[in-house]
């Protein structure tokens, strides 16, 4: 099985756990999507539906959409459902649009700097498409994805292999290692985490995207991370300014992903996350 990646490239589901750093993942091959088992859900990607308790904040600024020329498709439409092959291969277009590989000081830097604001619709959801889309059409949901990526010593559901039952998982958020097994009580504590939460993306310029490139922006790996359910809840949908890893040694991963996520959806950043993103990433090393 494989997933595709943001630099466009079909890369084994052993792939990088970081921009710079491995991981040692279990295998399998794909199957249909199965639903998930757990119940928690908020925008920053839980084992859920990835739904959001509340809507963003600084909504208001009656603004026009305005599509980017780098994704195809139109600004805001709506969607209830699975994606069509139409819709699937446009978000997979948008989501194979190579990440940013420079300086990473240079990409914060290039960054444009604003209030957060939301345009004159509300976050939903429903406009970052379904929860957890086959968007690679490798025939398996991108939470399964996921696991497979960033879990080890995993176990999958027979015959196909893509459903992972157990696994563990070395936790970047708290630096501790967590026993993963699926079920309806015990599936939440382990979470996937939209690393650039929804909902702050929402707010920070993804309204004006295409609906493709929003659907690629909700299930691309470069954006998503396995990790600790508690902390993934008690993060939130906060941003940089507002939330870093407990674990410090993860805080310069953390930081990069964040911006390098931003940088390849065109998204803005307040003063206080440039700020904040600055102060820890010079803290780490070149």
């Amino acid at each position: 099985m494989g997933i595709i990646l943001s630099l466009g490239l079909v890369m084994p589901l052993a792939g990088c756990r970081d921009i710079a750093t491995q991981g040692n993942n279990g295998s399998s091959s794909a199957s249909s999507p199965a639903n998930n088992d757990a119940a928690p859900a908020n925008d920053n990607g839980s084992a859920g539906d990835g739904s959001s308790p509340a809507d963003s904040p600084d909504q208001g600024a009656n603004e026009p959409p305005a599509t980017d020329a780098a994704f195809p498709g139109s600004p805001r439409a709506e969607h209830i459902g699975q994606l069509s092959k139409q819709e699937s291969a446009d978000a997979l277009t948008a989501l194979n649009v190579p990440f940013p590989t420079g300086d990473i000081h240079a990409l914060l830097a290039a960054l444009p700097e604003s209030p957060r604001r939301g345009g004159a619709e509300r976050y939903q959801r429903k406009n970052f498409g379904p929860s957890w889309a086959d968007v690679d059409r490798n025939g398996c949901d991108t939470r399964n994805d996921i696991l497979h990526r960033d879990l080890t010593d995993i176990t999958t559901k027979p015959p196909q292999g893509c459903v992972v039952l157990t696994g563990e998982l070395h936790d970047p958020y708290t630096g501790n290692t967590i026993d993963f097994h699926r079920g309806k009580k015990t599936s939440q504590a382990v979470q996937i985490d939209h690393v650039v939460a929804l909902s702050n993306a929402w707010a920070s310029g993804a309204y004006a995207l295409p609906y493709a490139a929003r659907t690629a922006l909700a299930n691309d790996p470069l954006n998503l991370l396995a990790v600790d359910g508690p902390t993934n809840n008690a993060k939130s949908d906060k941003d940089a300014a507002e939330w870093m890893p407990p674990n410090t040694a993860y805080q310069c991963g953390y930081a990069d992903r964040q911006v390098r996520v931003k940088s390849k959806y065109h998204l803005r950043v307040t003063r206080q996350e440039k700020e904040a993103l600055t102060a820890v990433l010079n803290q780490c090393a070149a």
